[in-house]
């Protein structure tokens, strides 16, 4: 079962029928007046118009790019140079596409007036969402330009896009509406939009670039006379017509299937937790995508967990900082301060059933218990289940599910201070979840009021540990410095024994 179209979805049937014709009728150069660059044209313009319906918009506003990520650059760059005379000040949520922050990234280091770029980034609470508050206080009078995703791709929190916009004025706003384009109502108030088709079951290389009348906006990019100056290159009519298409088709679609949807990730919200021990559902309950939902499992390798996935059959994601291709957390995930590791996120296409949804809850709970069989930790039951005991090794803990599993996750040496007992865990070296796995197993060594100091210089324990002490009901004293307990690098995690 494929349950990841927030990363891509399937072509939809209409996109496919679309793109076989386009490919004999649109394939010549639109910008030609001999008959096949006028009959290009013609589907050429019946895309945008379909398009403009659709997110309701005028045709003449809407430019066609080669991706969403490139949208979202041209979009961001060419509204900090339309509004340059504003000012260099650019303000963005911390929970945006990578796409936002490596252009923020840029922007900071191009030159502007007498100095720089210059970027806020506003925070989110722990379920992902902006306060328009903290957007507020962000703009001053030189913000050329804010960014606002419509709906988060990791977590599916909505974000307060028209309050936000309200607050803004005068300062343009940018909407990344990848995630919602074709599945919600495009939220009012924005300056400029952007959006995938890939992710509504159009073909990958189409993105889609709106700028309101009236925006100031200026090429980034050396002058072109296509698309209306804003995106330079040839246009690909075929895969254009299939997008526009498809985007009409899944919002029909949409309108009639989001209910359900929403109800079917509603049994996943609330069943994972029941089913599984030592679990934390993330992002809004009730302001969300109506088919995304993550969670999060302590103790577990999100890359280990999501091939165990794939064997029973499903096809999921994680934003977990926990695989092979990233030692870095997930900065969606980081922002919220919610937990990192284990991450799974499951986001249904149109067409899933209510027994697939049910043999995916079937499975999971052996495939977590699985991977963490090695650790040796006794788990809590989950609420409303009987007992769960989790053995394996009687010692140590390696890498979760891996070869190494079963070797010492790094020596302890106890100390004693002013503030009573201290165990030293040294993970130095260790990826997560480790530090946090032999925190667990350690605990109990210390007597109620005692104090551990797990050495970590893995960026995500700053996170996962501060998490796992709010789930299990632990005191996080803070962070101090590893010399102190003995270590030669990174930061020692100080956790008090509460029971």
């Amino acid at each position: 079962m494929y349950f990841d179209v927030a990363s891509t979805a399937p072509l939809h049937p209409v996109a496919r029928q679309a793109l076989t014709a386009a490919l004999d009728e649109g394939w010549a150069d639109p910008a030609r007046l001999y008959r096949s660059g006028r009959q290009a044209r013609m589907l050429l313009d019946a895309a945008r118009g379909t398009v403009a319906e659709v997110l309701g918009v005028r045709a003449d506003e809407v430019a066609f790019t080669a991706s969403g990520t490139q949208a979202l650059q041209l979009g961001m760059l060419g509204a900090l140079a339309g509004n340059r005379r504003r000012g260099a000040h650019l303000v963005h949520s911390a929970v945006e596409h990578s796409a936002v922050l490596h252009t923020a990234e840029q922007w900071e280091r191009t030159p502007a007036g007498s100095g720089t770029g210059e970027v806020t980034v506003v925070p989110v609470d722990r379920l992902g969402r902006a306060a328009p508050a903290d957007f507020a206080a962000a703009l001053r009078p030189g913000t050329a330009l804010a960014v606002l995703q419509s709906a988060n791709h990791e977590v599916g929190t909505v974000q307060p896009v028209g309050e936000v916009a309200a607050v803004c004025g005068d300062v343009p706003l940018l909407v990344d509406a990848a995630q919602s384009a074709g599945r919600t109502a495009v939220p009012a108030g924005w300056s400029l939009l952007t959006a995938s088709a890939h992710k509504w079951g159009g073909p990958a290389g189409v993105g889609v670039l709106v700028v309101r009348k009236g925006v100031r906006y200026s090429s980034p990019l050396p002058a072109d006379e296509r698309e209306a100056g804003r995106v330079p290159g040839y246009v690909n009519v075929p895969a254009i017509v299939a997008a526009a298409a498809s985007l009409r088709a899944v919002r029909a679609e949409a309108e009639r299937e989001n209910a359900r949807l929403h109800g079917l990730v509603d049994r996943i919200r609330t069943q994972v937790p029941l089913l599984v021990p030592e679990v934390e559902v993330v992002g809004d309950p009730v302001g969300r995508l109506p088919h995304l939902v993550t969670f999060s499992c302590l103790y577990v390798d999100g890359e280990v967990l999501l091939a165990g996935l794939d064997r029973a059959g499903f096809a999921v994601s994680s934003g977990s900082s926990c695989t092979s291709s990233t030692l870095t957390p997930s900065h969606v995930l980081a922002a919220m301060g919610v937990l990192t590791e284990g991450n799974v996120r499951v986001s249904l296409p149109f067409d899933a059933t209510e027994a697939e949804v049910e043999r995916f809850l079937a499975v999971l709970p052996g495939i977590v218990a699985e991977v963490r069989a090695p650790l040796g930790l006794d788990l809590p039951a989950p609420a409303g289940a009987a007992a769960v005991t989790v053995r394996g090794a009687e010692t140590g803990a390696g890498e979760p599910g891996g070869p190494d599993a079963g070797e010492p996750a790094g020596e302890a040496a106890g100390s004693e201070t002013a503030g009573g007992e201290v165990l030293v865990l040294d993970a130095l070296g260790k990826r997560c979840p480790l530090p946090v796995i032999e925190l667990a197993r350690r605990i109990g060594e210390v007597p109620a009021g005692g104090t551990v100091a797990v050495l970590a210089d893995d960026e995500a324990a700053r996170l996962d540990i501060p998490a796992w002490c709010g789930m299990r009901g632990q005191e996080y004293l803070g962070e101090a410095p590893a010399a102190g307990y003995g270590g030669d690098r990174g930061v020692a995690y100080l956790v008090r024994r509460t029971a």
